[in-house]
């Protein structure tokens, strides 16, 4: 399932890029947005992990620098019959974690400062799993491929937005024969695109934050000490907010940017905490 996510991600991408390209350009506008949608897919399959960990300053450590985490993942992946992969820190103090990867044998997991500060052993083997249980589900490459799928959108709408002000980009296609209105509608695409890219994150991310809850709770055979952890993360990220980019924020174990009851969790991408604890022990707190 999550290797059809991927590639209807990655298909939708492609088409959207086309269809933006013959509007504004006619047939040179196809062929640019198919050249840039090859070279987007590419490195949305090969390097979506790697943008994710240098957007956030992400540092690879070795077992002698981080035994604490290194035992549990090596213990939980052994288990399970995963490869090991890469453990990265992040330097801030807000509590977080994420994996990334194209699969299990290029699977990465980062971790915070903050979280190894916050968390006793248990409740850190409980994020850990979690994570883990992304690799396990293989929803990792689905989720990297979403953040790139995202960005473009967004980015699309902008370009669209100037291709309608200054008359298209050449070619045959009506973006350079029908102007009238077409501030007003790239004015209104502009708006609606992040709301779009938000939507599509939404879609990937909320089930597979239950699944992996889920796995991570089997994984440990310890529920409680995950829901501990989530209650913990949903306090002190709060006072502590990481700074994210919206577009790939669905990575992170917890939300770094919307948080609280608003309108805004309406496009959040991940379920509520109390919801997720819900899920694990029976009720919504420890």
């Amino acid at each position: 399932m999550n290797t059809l996510k991927s590639t209807l991600l990655l298909t939708t991408l492609t088409l959207l890029l086309v269809l933006v390209g013959n509007y504004f350009g006619g047939q040179n506008g196809m062929l640019i947005a198919f050249l840039i949608a090859a070279v987007m897919n590419f490195v949305s399959y090969f390097f979506s992990d790697k943008i994710a960990l240098a957007m956030y300053r992400a540092q690879p450590v070795t077992r002698e620098e981080l035994p604490r985490a290194y035992e549990v993942v090596e213990r939980l992946t052994q288990r399970q019959g995963l490869p090991m992969p890469r453990i990265y820190v992040i330097p801030t103090d807000s509590p977080n974690a994420f994996a990334t990867g194209r699969n299990p044998k290029h699977a990465s997991v980062a971790v915070t400062h903050g979280i190894l500060q916050l968390l006793d052993d248990e409740e850190l083997e409980g994020v850990l799993a979690h994570e883990l249980g992304h690799v396990r589900n293989r929803d990792i490459l689905t989720s990297s491929i979403a953040a790139t799928l995202a960005g473009a959108i967004t980015i699309l709408a902008r370009m669209a937005y100037w291709g309608a002000l200054f008359g298209g980009y050449g070619g045959n296609g009506r973006g350079s024969r029908e102007r009238g209105g077409g501030g007003i509608s790239m004015l209104f695409m502009l708006i609606l695109a992040p709301i779009a890219a938000t939507l599509i994150q939404l879609a990937v991310s909320r089930s597979r934050e239950y699944e992996a809850d889920h796995t991570g709770a089997e994984m440990t055979g310890n529920p409680y000490a995950l829901a501990r952890a989530l209650q913990k993360l949903d306090a002190y990220s709060k006072r502590l907010p990481l700074q994210a980019s919206p577009t790939n924020a669905h990575l992170f174990i917890v939300a770094p940017i919307l948080s609280g009851a608003s309108f805004a969790t309406l496009f959040s991408t991940h379920p509520p905490i109390a919801k997720r604890i819900e899920r694990l022990i029976g009720r919504d707190h420890v």
